[in-house]
């Protein structure tokens, strides 16, 4: 099978910086069309304004995808940009501390409003645009691939990260239903869980605490924290017909981290 997604329509969600924006990049380079969508357009326009203003396999969307409507633009903007969606990278997060004993404090609903159910309405709503081209062109074989992410806090307990942890694991298991429902029509979901990656999140934890790099090198059996670089090549590998038998997978990219009881490394 091929890894290729040249000229295929990729949607990368949280494009602006970090990870999200990593993977973007990595789908432009392997020549995709990208639609780089976040919330920050200041920062969008910093990264790909030029590119996205002239016409070619870049475009930029900036909004609020927690609410339906801008979901809903963000799809036809790209679907008057490229003709289809092939591809959608659910990479837009959010990482904030719990108080995990103050209702209050402890990051529940922004977390799963933010991490899943951006995620589940964008990937729903992607989904039936997949199906909707598929009936009017014909399309054979499968019609689409969806890629959400998730962190090792998903399965690893740290009362600080309540929220985070919720979220991360309702993302996985939001993974794997869609990834039944949607076989039927075509269209695989898998998600990569990370941990001792650079990611925006670990970056300004590294900042506040710099001492930390040392403990999650020391906590890593590989010895290293990964570039965002690494986990776009796993996206890329399951949004490629690479992976076209593999649907409702969680691929763990953690330099073995989770294999280990790493108390007090930060899980993401």
């Amino acid at each position: 099978m091929s890894f290729s997604i040249s000229g295929k329509t990729a949607i990368v969600t949280g494009a602006a910086n970090g990870i999200g924006l990593a993977i973007a990049r990595h789908f432009l380079d392997k020549g995709a069309n990208v639609m780089f969508a976040d919330m920050d357009e200041d920062r969008l326009a910093d990264e790909v304004g030029e590119e996205a203003r002239a016409e070619g396999p870049v475009r930029m969307f900036a909004g609020d995808l927690r609410q339906r409507l801008t979901i809903a633009n963000l799809l036809s903007a790209t679907v008057d940009a490229f003709d289809r969606i092939d591809i959608l990278v659910n990479a837009s997060r959010q990482c904030a501390l719990s108080d995990a004993l103050d209702p209050e404090k402890d990051a529940v609903e922004e977390l799963l409003e933010q991490n899943l159910l951006t995620s589940l309405r964008l990937s729903q709503m992607t989904a039936k645009r997949m199906i909707q081209k598929a009936e009017k062109t014909g399309a054979e074989g499968i019609i689409g691939t969806i890629v959400n992410l998730s962190s090792l806090a998903a399965t690893r307990v740290q009362p600080e990260l309540l929220g985070y942890s919720i979220s991360s694991a309702a993302v996985e298991q939001m993974t794997r239903s869609l990834a039944v429902v949607l076989a039927p029509k075509r269209i695989r979901v898998n998600a990569v869980s990370f941990g001792s990656v650079m990611s925006a999140s670990l970056q300004g934890a590294l900042r506040d605490n710099p001492d930390w790099r040392e403990t999650v090198e020391a906590g890593t059996p590989l010895a290293r924290i990964a570039s965002a670089d690494e986990v776009a090549e796993a996206v890329h590998f399951l949004a490629s017909d690479a992976s076209a038998f593999m649907t409702g997978q969680v691929v763990t990219l953690d330099g073995g981290r989770g294999l280990m009881d790493a108390v007090g490394v930060p899980a993401f």
